[in-house]
């Protein structure tokens, strides 16, 4: 589903509903919101090899844009190594550092094991998207 306002949003998976607070067993959901200056990846719920093809697809239609991007991790309730290796490919494939904003302990506590995270720029703040 596209918003044609600007701007633009795709949901490229999950429900696309807003239901509160995430919760562990939260079906995933992907997100991409494309800005003037940057484009934004949003995650919830559970991210494991589930959302690869949302994942897959993300990452095409990100790479698309040309923009720096975001990922906001805040609503991620769990990830294994498909959601790791999909940041890892995301990071690999940028010209500019991709951003993690706000994520949580489990997920920072993964970026830091596996050394993804000295790929990433990670931000415990949101100053929003333009």
């Amino acid at each position: 589903m596209r918003d044609t306002s600007d701007p633009k949003s795709a949901t490229l998976g999950g429900t696309g509903v807003d239901h509160g607070l995430p919760e562990l067993g939260d079906p995933a959901s992907v997100h991409l919101i494309v800005g003037a200056s940057r484009a934004r990846i949003v995650l919830s719920g559970e991210i494991d090899a589930d959302i690869g093809p949302e994942l897959g697809e993300a990452t095409a239609e990100v790479e698309a844009t040309g923009l720096p991007v975001e990922i906001d991790a805040h609503h991620i309730t769990f990830m294994d190594s498909s959601g790791v290796a999909f940041l890892a490919r995301l990071a690999s494939r940028m010209p500019h550092k991709v951003r993690i904003l706000r994520a949580p302990p489990t997920v920072k506590f993964l970026l830091e094991v596996t050394r993804i995270g000295e790929l990433l720029e990670i931000v415990d703040e949101d100053q929003g998207l333009d």
